[in-house]
């Protein structure tokens, strides 16, 4: 029976495997530091393999470097024996909700997501802290123990500091805010689906690093846009230069799969053409890269006119070889015409479909007129209107969002960015079924959003928010109001939001006065204060709570993961491989990370012959954490005939030796789709 590795994948080992499948005579062997022998890549001849010479030493090449990168890199890679552990005490809805909320170091997080989310999420924002010399980045150390990371991560340290100050003096001032961005990025970059798509905002210092690393990552060809934000607000008199704007820049999966955004730039008129039904746009275009050329118009060709002539010319684009008539809003007889083009393809296409309407690249239904002037017109019939631009205006900046925080009664002191940023970069995304990542949460504007568009448009998107528990500075106004960490801030203002939220659409739907509303709402025992209160929408209800996990060390007990460090003495003391202080629901959740399931599912319990049992999702897992031996057989033929799709039991839980080998055999005979696993 196989057992579950219960820890993040090792993705130096899958890239090896990878490049084996490409270049298998690439792959050698060496030894590790214990002398064992491990698959490895011969470089030197991987070079030769992609190399059109000799290759005899380093080539010059573009590209960004920096003191830490493959520290970075190796960081990134890097498997880590972790995991997250539920917390319902704080979660909201938590056996219904399909949100997330994960508190601790975004790195950890986005290993332990990595087989099940990978390639799943659609949308992806972040606003990481900006490298000003002042203020602070995250320290990464893959290399160290469990008790030194977590003493220096904030999870240990007395004073709370999980961050390390950046100052002016540090040479590396760049190069550790790189190192950390570039580990993050190449992770994130997994979880995207092929459509999917990320935006980062970033100020003006680090936006070029920021485009470099970004391009290593996903491919200059997939950048979408780089949008210049104009915050709103009051500037610095005394700067030579007033700094009004930040940057968001976007990155595709795959640029090609990434489909135009339907929505059209809030600050658009309203009687914009961008609103018209019909586009109507000249195809005669003369330059370098649309040399002139003739075409013949045929007989029947469509015209914006009745009747007319347009008499031979070359006075004016298109010249005019021929004389063309025109009778009942058609060409009567062949024309050609000359000039540069800029749809000549589609044009032709149109003529050898006997000028029929046709449809162009974006799907648009296509027909071409001739204009009373003589010029050619496409017209197309525009579909849901898309207008996009980079320059985002009206959107507020970091007053306007710290407003909106204190409205709901939360404090927040770090450049919070306004909700209606957020929304828009939301819709930006087609469909209304998706899930949204923002692994540095903050002020937990993302998932604000993701719960104000689905309430006002009926979607069913969820999130997923990744806050490291960073201490609040005693003086600002978030501790002064008695929150300790950043991460409290983050999920208290989830709450209030869906309470408001939920509030404002019970009042659309059932108009009361405003207090008997608060009356019903806050003070009715079964609403429990907006935590179990819903709102229903057809056969969709608006989810507005989250499943606290957070991440913390494996629930194996440490010489699970380091054999070699067991002891004679110790020996007696491990009949159990579990950590003491861990719950079944710890348990679950690891086995669930390292299976790849989904964490939002439902759980459901039951008791089977007087064991509980844990159901996720009806029957795609069934996990019994039972243990002193009262794992039988009798009870597994039992938990058989549920044919679940997977199933788990502790290794300490099995009657004996002989029993765990009947189990697989049980499971073969009546459920043999059961994928059997102990931890």
């Amino acid at each position: 029976m196989d057992k579950l590795k219960m820890h993040s994948p090792n993705l130096t080992e899958e890239n090896i495997t990878k490049l084996a499948s490409l270049f298998p005579n690439c792959v050698t062997e060496s030894k590790d530091k214990t002398g064992t022998l491990k698959k490895s890549i011969d470089f030197d001849l991987l070079r030769q393999e992609l190399s059109p010479h000799i290759v005899e030493g380093p080539q010059e090449r573009y590209h960004l470097n920096w003191p830490g990168k493959r520290e970075a890199l190796l960081t990134a890679n890097a498997p880590i024996a972790k995991t997250l552990r539920p917390c319902r005490e704080e979660s909201v809805n938590f056996d219904t909700t399909q949100n997330l909320f994960i508190e601790g170091d975004n790195l950890d997080a986005l290993k332990l997501l990595q087989e099940t989310y990978l390639g799943k999420i659609k949308m992806i924002y972040i606003d990481p802290p900006y490298n000003t010399g002042k203020d602070f980045i995250y320290a990464d150390d893959f290399a160290e123990n469990a008790d030194v990371f977590l003493l220096r991560s904030n999870q240990k340290d007395e004073f709370g500091n999980k961050l390390v100050a950046n100052p002016e003096s540090n040479g590396r001032i760049h190069s550790d805010w790189l190192s950390m961005m570039y580990s993050r990025l190449k992770l994130s970059f997994n979880l995207l689906d092929d459509s999917g798509v990320i935006f980062i905002s970033i100020n003006h210092k680090e936006i070029c690093n920021l485009r470099k690393i970004a391009d290593e990552i996903f491919g200059e060809t997939n950048m979408l846009c780089l949008f210049a934000w104009r915050t709103d607000g009051n500037f610095d008199n005394q700067a030579k230069f007033k700094y009004c704007h930040e940057y968001v820049i976007a990155y595709a999966k795959q640029e090609t799969s990434f489909p135009h955004p339907l929505i059209v730039d809030p600050n658009i008129p309203e009687d914009s053409k961008i609103y018209r039904p019909e586009i109507r746009n000249t195809v005669v275009k003369n330059g370098p890269k649309n040399p002139p050329s003739a075409i013949t118009l045929p007989s029947g060709f469509p015209a914006a006119f009745e009747c007319g002539f347009i008499n031979m010319r070359k006075d004016a684009w298109p010249h005019f070889l021929t004389d063309a008539q025109i009778e009942q809003s058609k060409l009567v007889h062949p024309a050609d015409v000359y000039s540069g083009w800029s749809s000549k393809e589609l044009l032709l296409d149109f003529i050898n479909n006997g000028c029929k309407e046709l449809a162009d690249l974006k799907g648009q239904p296509t027909r071409f007129e001739i204009t009373p002037t003589g010029t050619i017109e496409a017209i197309k019939v525009r579909g849901e209107s898309s207008h996009v631009i980079s320059m985002l205006t009206g959107f507020g900046g970091p007053q306007r969002a710290t407003a909106e925080i204190l409205e709901l009664g939360v404090f927040f002191d770090d450049y919070p960015k306004p909700l209606e940023l957020i929304e828009y970069f939301i819709k930006m995304n087609r469909g209304d079924e998706f899930v949204v990542l923002d692994f540095f949460a903050g002020s937990a504007t993302t998932a604000h959003a993701v719960m104000k568009l689905n309430a006002e448009d009926g979607g069913n998107r969820k999130f997923i928010m990744v806050q490291l528990p960073e201490v609040c500075d005693e003086k600002s106004e978030a501790f002064k109001a008695g929150y300790k960490t950043i991460a409290e801030i983050s999920k208290e203002r989830i709450r209030r939001a869906g309470r408001k939220i939920l509030e404002d659409m019970e009042a659309k739907a059932n108009p009361k006065t405003k207090d008997d509303r608060t009356k019903d709402l806050f003070n009715d025992p079964s609403k429990d204060n907006f935590s179990d209160f819903r709102v229903f929408r057809g056969s969709n209800t608006l989810d507005t709570g989250f499943r606290v996990l957070k991440v913390d060390s494996g629930n194996m007990a440490d010489i699970y993961y380091t054999p070699d460090a067991l002891s004679q003495d110790g020996l007696f003391q491990l009949t159990d491989n579990i950590k003491s202080d861990r719950s079944e629901e710890d348990l679950l959740f690891q086995v669930l990370l390292d299976w790849g399931v989904d964490l939002t599912l439902p759980v459901t319990r039951e008791t089977i012959a007087a064991r509980e049992v844990f159901f996720v999702d009806g029957n795609a897992l069934a996990a019994c954490f039972v243990k002193n031996g009262r794992i039988t057989e009798d009870f597994c033929k039992t938990l058989a005939k549920r044919r679940p799709l997977r199933v788990v039991f502790r290794d300490a839980g099995f009657k004996d030796d002989s029993v765990k080998i009947n189990v697989e055999q049980i499971f073969k005979l009546m459920s043999p789709h059961t994928d059997v696993r102990t931890i």
